[in-house]
């Protein structure tokens, strides 16, 4: 006898009730959504236009699907979408066009009627009913898409994250009430801070250029704009070059008016994590963020302040299609969304000085004396120190150098900044500065170690016997020497004190008040407890002696960040310059005047026609197929093409970096100038040939860069 023979007959009745119950509640199957073939339509708006995930210019527009009726509800404008591209008009069931590869999309709008007359594609699935792409962010995205020749599809792939369904899932509180005006604090040393906070917090854009004092306060000051914006009832948001100085910014804002307000966007939070808290501040549960470069397209909500710090760092330049600028996605939010504007630095950019030059936004900086009285002593070789030292202006750490060094350990730790990072040495003929090249492939010869031979660094072949092919001399000196090679130097010139190294694969935070000696790569710096007591800027001449038009802006800028973290003049703060004495940039830096710099910078640029005064755009790649572009390209009217001229191969042993190209190639880049008003024609005439090199499936694809951050 079986089991269920035996069983009492009023439980095989109760189990017969729950299966007929389960099957009423049951929902009717859905169609298959690989199809959705014959599934009746919504009854209103059937036609959804989606904009496709997919990258190349050509297919950069709206594309129409039907929505089956039982996706209405959940299709809404700005949700994620899955839909079915590349089916042919050949492959029709039931009224329904079939084929083609899954895409994600994003619903942009629903119509009545499509102005396409064939039969549509249905929408195959709606991914989530969270609605992330939302009208302003949309139309923001079509704006940096138009600027910088890309398409739609490339810019929303940066400006929003990757989905996580478990933290779609989360719910986020009320955001607290708006926080009191904030103190002036220090603000007050810059004569027009009170006004800029003032008006922020009254519900007013200003817009401003802030050149910062050196020192600890820029952090707070940064954050008590963020707190102004915030106690009007508004968001704000700030960019920041690297995670490092968002975590500064952060805490200031936390100290300043508590957690709850703010969150933070930078990449080392994980994809979790920062879905979540991007889905925090679309959900308007934080009204201000600090974070770095995508962070820009944040979707804060009633946004009243939009801030950039240190925009001349190349980290501000994405790395990925169309290469936006965070600084100029900042100016087209605060033009469109009607918000206050602030570009922050210790120096100044030449981009920066010309929104001043223009009256664009107002200069906000300390009278002399403030800057007098916050900056250290800087000292270089002059005329007096290379009497005194003959070898002054030729060696890497003249007499200057170890004086500075060996006056400020007896103060406080010591900041050495070197401009590479690594051991190894390129080297030179020391008598007239030739590199020197190995016989067999010319590749740079190297010492791998203070006593070993010399060998190449690209065949690996050893050179014991070499002499300069110029001058004949048999003696080296180094090219630039890296961050390890430094800190063991130094190490064997003051034994008895601890040396530190801060660089790409190891970079502290922070350092305590007490001597030592921290070598460091510029822009790895870390901030000393009461500041340093001196800092030694080495090798500037390898700074200033790159082949590029920002040489000496970029020169500047590297030594202000780490001349800031010295202690001021009244506190016995000195910073040793190791470069020519008279040229510009240094000069700049011994005065601490980054604003005349870059005013004298942006009036050379005018005279020559370059960047920012004109726009400029870079076309690279194999040289018939630039040349074909730019002839097909319908350039606005006066536009200059300057080239092409070969780009420099890469180094075998150097990894491949964006741009470069690909191995075995060799591409050749042109420059596309125009006058000031004709950047918005020269980037849809070069979008315009791309796209129809791409139809037309013509050669090989072309790299298109406007407003390029290094001309070479």
């Amino acid at each position: 006898m079986s089991s269920e023979n035996g069983r009492d007959p009023g439980e095989r009745g109760e189990q017969l009730a729950l299966i007929r119950e389960t099957v009423r509640k049951a929902k009717p199957p859905r169609a298959k959504p690989r199809t959705w073939r014959g599934a009746e339509l919504a009854g209103e708006l059937p036609v959804a236009r989606v904009l496709v995930d997919k990258g190349p210019v050509h297919l950069d527009k709206l594309w129409d699907y039907a929505v089956p009726a039982e996706l209405d509800e959940e299709a809404r404008p700005g949700v994620r979408v899955r839909v079915r591209f590349g089916a042919g008009t050949g492959r029709v069931r039931e009224g329904r066009r079939e084929g083609g590869g899954l895409l994600d999309g994003y619903i942009v709008e629903r119509v009545a009627e499509s102005d396409y007359r064939g039969p549509l594609a249905a929408i195959a699935q709606v991914v989530s009913p969270e609605p992330v792409l939302s009208p302003p962010l949309l139309a923001l995205c079509r704006a940096v898409a138009d600027r910088y020749a890309g398409s739609l599809a490339d810019v929303l792939q940066l400006a929003i994250p990757p989905r996580n369904a478990k933290a779609e899932a989360e719910r986020f509180p009320a955001p607290p009430p708006p926080p009191a005006v904030p103190s002036l604090a220090s603000w007050a040393r810059y004569p027009q801070g009170p006004a800029f906070l003032e008006a922020l917090a009254h519900g007013g854009t200003p817009r401003a250029v802030w050149t910062a004092l050196p020192g600890p306060h820029w952090p707070w000051e940064l954050a008590a704009a963020v707190a102004a914006a915030l106690a009007s009832g508004r968001g704000a948001l700030v960019v920041m070059p690297d995670g490092r100085s968002a975590a500064r910014v952060d805490a200031a804002l936390t100290e300043l008016v508590g957690a709850g307000l703010h969150t933070v966007l930078v990449a080392d939070s994980g994809p979790e994590e920062r879905y979540r808290r991007w889905l925090s501040i679309r959900r308007g549960a934080v009204r201000a963020v600090v974070g770095t470069r995508a962070a820009m397209y944040a979707p804060v909500a009633d946004l009243g302040l939009v801030a950039i710090w240190d925009d001349g760092n190349s980290s501000h330049s994405d790395t990925n299609a169309p290469h936006p600028h965070a600084r100029d996605v900042l100016l087209l939010r605060a033009v469109h969304e009607k918000a206050a504007c602030l570009i922050g630095d210790l120096g100044r950019t030449v981009e920066a000085t010309q929104l001043v030059e223009t009256g664009w936004a107002r200069p906000l900086e300390a009278a002399r004396e403030q800057v007098r009285t916050a900056a250290p002593l800087i000292r270089t070789v002059d005329d007096v120190e290379a009497a005194r030292d003959e070898a002054a202006r030729v060696a890497r750490l003249p007499s200057l150098a170890w004086q500075t060094a060996r006056a400020g350990l007896a103060r406080g730790p010591v900041l050495v900044q070197v401009p590479r990072r690594g051991y190894v040495p390129r080297l030179a003929c020391e008598r007239c500065r030739v590199p020197a090249r190995c016989r067999h492939c010319a590749g740079p010869l190297e010492a791998r170690s203070n006593d070993s031979a010399l060998c190449c660094g690209w065949c690996g072949q050893g050179a014991p016997d070499w002499h300069c092919a110029e001058c004949g001399s048999p003696r080296l000196r180094a090219q630039i020497v890296g961050a390890r090679r430094t800190a063991e130097e130094l190490g064997r010139a003051f034994p008895e004190v601890p040396v530190r190294t801060s660089g790409r694969d190891h970079i502290l935070d922070t350092v305590p008040d007490r001597p030592a000696l921290v070598v460091s790569t510029p822009g790895a710096e870390p901030v000393a407890e009461g500041g340093y007591a001196a800092a030694l800027l080495l090798d500037g001449w390898a700074l200033l002696g790159r082949p590029d038009l920002r040489a000496g802006e970029e020169a500047l800028r590297r030594w202000l960040g780490a001349a800031s973290l010295v202690r001021g003049q009244a506190e016995g703060g000195t910073v040793a310059v190791i470069a020519e004495p008279t040229l510009r940039p240094v000069q700049a830096l011994v005065r601490w005047d980054p604003a005349g710099h870059a005013v004298r910078e942006l009036s050379e640029r005018a005279e020559l026609g370059f960047p920012p005064v004109s726009r400029m755009a870079s076309v690279a790649g194999r040289i018939e197929d630039v040349a074909e572009l730019l002839k097909a390209a319908e350039l606005p009217e006066g536009a200059e093409v300057l080239g092409p001229v070969p780009i420099p191969v890469p180094d075998p042993g150097r990894p491949r970096r964006p741009g470069d190209p690909p191995p075995g190639e060799e591409w050749q880049r042109a420059l596309v100038r125009v006058r000031p008003g004709q950047g918005a024609a020269l980037a849809a005439a070069l979008k315009a040939a791309r796209a129809a090199r791409l139809v037309k499936r013509e050669g090989e694809p072309v790299r298109v860069r406007i407003d390029p951050p290094d001309l070479g």
